[in-house]
């Protein structure tokens, strides 16, 4: 069995992703952590989802099992676990939360002592670990040596000054009318605060989780409530979180959503004329319109492109020695004041640029033509390789002979089949799209 997916492990809260499993999986992160322990500290942070509950709990059985102290700050954004972990000097930071899943999935996503992500290198010696009993036996201990777990409740502030950091401190936002949709999810508290203590007039929207509504027709997924409301309100802008705020969706004040490319793109060039981004370029994903490449050449900056996946994008960041980079799901990490996508962070820089261009968001944000774009997910059975599936070849050469630019995957977190396809003519690439969701419903749902 593979525990780690593309951004930690999720699954079911209950049926894959047990109490049994949570506590195990902590005593292999915690027997990795403790071979380059300096403070044997772990925190540990949540989202708004009733089984947060259980896999906390289980989470800090299996650390202190192993003789690790853990620090609770219940639910908090997960940029944030990756902040205080750093900041509070701690050996690592866990974060559970299934982000944009509904609320009867959850997950386990780890930070080492820097605050980033894990390589699928460290993913791999865990997993090798959690499915050693020998260690994990050897690991336990007894009497003295037992951990210690304690919660605290004033961190937040630490995220909050963070957060306010990043935006410019020459700028307010007292003449800004701003509605924020936070999911019901872990950004509830925090997102308002920040807003309102910059000086912003704020509307907020699904505040209140109960444990079960987290995503539930709210937020970066579904913002049809955002976009009245901005309408309704006469707003400047919209900004929806998802469920553990790492994500960030945007609508401007006609009510309609920027795309994340057009986000990527007007926050890329406004950093280099703003003298703050390094690199040259931004980073994106294999998934990011053609026309954003050719707005970074015409602007004098270039686009690298990563594989899916934020961890994906602050490794070629790294790699090119960027500070700017991210998905066009809305995942976006501006480096220099967050080491993972930070919705909150993003919505900063986007508010910062606003105010200095002048300009409204409907002008402002979308600089660039997008090339026309499909994505569509498919519901799979199985994941059968895509090497082994018959007649596959054939149809991308002829979308290539096309030139319909295609982009094919299996989600890392669900039985979905992701197909991306980009061209310049409409009509035609809506044609192939419904040829290729009738070809993968026939071989991957029989």
């Amino acid at each position: 069995m593979k525990l780690f997916g593309t951004d930690g492990v999720r699954g079911e809260a209950g049926s894959f992703l047990t109490a049994g499993l949570a506590m195990r999986l902590a005593m292999a992160a915690g027997i990795y952590f403790k071979a380059h322990s300096k403070s044997n500290k772990i925190l540990v942070g949540k989202d708004t989802r009733r089984s947060g509950y259980m896999i906390e709990n289980a989470i800090v059985s299996g650390l202190t099992a192993i003789g690790y102290d853990v620090i609770q700050i219940g639910p908090m954004p997960t940029p944030a676990i990756a902040y205080i972990a750093g900041n509070m000097r701690c050996d690592a930071g866990i974060m559970i939360s299934a982000s944009h899943n509904s609320f009867e999935d959850n997950g386990i996503k780890f930070f080492d002592a820097n605050g980033d992500k894990l390589s699928h290198d460290v993913e791999q010696e865990i997993e090798e670990i959690y499915f050693n009993e020998e260690k994990l036996l050897e690991a336990q201990v007894r009497e003295k040596k037992i951990g210690k777990a304690k919660r605290i409740d004033d961190v937040v502030g630490r995220y909050i000054v963070q957060l306010k950091n990043s935006f410019p401190r020459d700028l307010s936002l007292k003449d800004l009318r701003i509605v924020l949709d936070a999911a019901n999810g872990a950004g509830y508290i925090v997102g308002p605060t920040v807003l309102e203590e910059l000086g912003a007039e704020v509307i907020v929207l699904h505040n209140k989780p109960d444990g079960f509504n987290i995503n539930e027709d709210c937020g970066a997924l579904h913002t049809k409530d955002l976009q009245e409301s901005v309408v309704k309100y006469r707003a400047d802008l919209g900004i929806a979180l998802d469920g553990d705020a790492d994500r960030v969706v945007v609508v401007d004040e006609r009510g309609e959503v920027v795309d994340g490319d057009h986000l990527l793109g007007a926050l890329g060039v406004y950093m280099s004329k703003s003298g703050t981004l390094r690199g040259g370029g931004i980073v994106s994903t294999v998934m990011s319109n053609q026309g954003l490449d050719d707005f970074m050449s015409e602007n004098g900056l270039k686009l690298f492109r990563s594989d899916v996946g934020d961890k994906n994008v602050l490794e070629v960041m790294k790699k090119e020695g960027i500070n700017f980079g991210g998905e066009q799901s809305g995942h976006v990490i501006v480096n220099d004041f967050a080491k993972t996508g930070d919705g909150l962070v993003t919505a900063l820089q986007v508010l910062a640029l606003l105010i200095k261009t002048k300009k409204s968001a409907s002008v402002a944000l979308r600089p660039f033509k997008l090339y026309p774009q499909k994505l569509v997910n498919i519901h799979v059975k199985n994941k059968k390789p895509l090497k082994d599936i018959v007649g596959l070849e054939d149809k991308l050469k002829e979308l290539d002979a096309k030139h319909i630019r295609h982009l094919i995957r299996y989600s890392g977190t669900e039985n979905k089949l992701r197909v991306l396809l980009e061209g310049k003519n409409a009509k035609e690439m809506d044609f192939y799209m419904d040829d290729m969701i009738k070809f993968f419903e026939k071989d991957l749902n029989v």
